[in-house]
């Protein structure tokens, strides 16, 4: 998956690039405020470096492309639009750009942030 041979030459689609296309959709949406890192682990790196595609993770399994995003909600929003929302999003743009199906988007809500009301 990912990878096409032409006449000129092969085409190889690495996940990370997918998993900037996604990040950058997820942002878009409404009531999405961030992303969150998928793990400790990650939170550390995330806070050293700003890596585009922190709180997503790409999955390859043949021909299917599974997408796991872990986002931060406006409180107040309601979660589950806000989460079709995310998924509808990502998978429209990662199709359109790569020209590949999307299997999966699993949108996985690991916070809530109360923005300032003043």
């Amino acid at each position: 998956m990912g990878e096409e041979t032409t006449s000129l030459g092969g085409i190889h689609i690495s996940p990370n690039a997918v998993a900037t296309i996604a990040y950058h959709a997820t942002l878009e949406s409404y009531g999405v405020v961030g992303l969150a890192p998928k793990n400790l682990a990650d939170g550390i790196v995330a806070s050293i470096t700003r890596e585009p595609s922190r709180g997503v993770n790409v999955h390859y399994r043949g021909e299917d492309i599974d997408i796991d995003i872990h986002v931060i909600v406006e409180y107040g929003t309601r979660i589950a639009t806000v989460a079709e929302s995310v998924a509808s999003t990502v998978r429209f743009h990662v199709e359109k750009a790569l020209g590949l199906k999307v299997n999966t988007v699993n949108v996985h809500v690991a916070g809530l942030r109360i923005s300032n009301t003043d």
